[in-house]
């Protein structure tokens, strides 16, 4: 049984910290970066509103990064981390 919640707990942190944290971050990272590149190419805009824009359209990517990243975090970890203990998406055999 413990080793059962051990395992779980495992899999809940490595899950949540790529899908919750570093993916999305980085993905967010990047769309901004560019977002802010592209604006600063293409208008005349002042830097204020650029980077206003470039927020606003970080937060307006969230909700359409949010299966695809975590569908793929899954498949990750089901090709990975989760073949060490058990079948995808089980939890371990007592």
């Amino acid at each position: 049984q413990a080793t059962r919640v051990g395992v779980a707990v495992v899999d809940t942190f490595v899950w949540q910290s790529l899908a919750s944290v570093a993916i999305p971050g980085f993905t967010i990272n990047r769309i901004c970066a560019a977002s802010l590149a592209l604006l600063g190419a293409l208008t005349r805009w002042p830097l204020p509103l650029r980077r206003w824009t470039t927020t606003a359209l970080g937060l307006a990517t969230i909700p359409l990064i949010i299966t695809p990243i975590d569908r793929t975090v899954d498949l990750l970890m089901d090709s990975s981390l989760r073949k060490l203990y058990g079948a995808p998406g089980e939890p371990p055999a007592p």
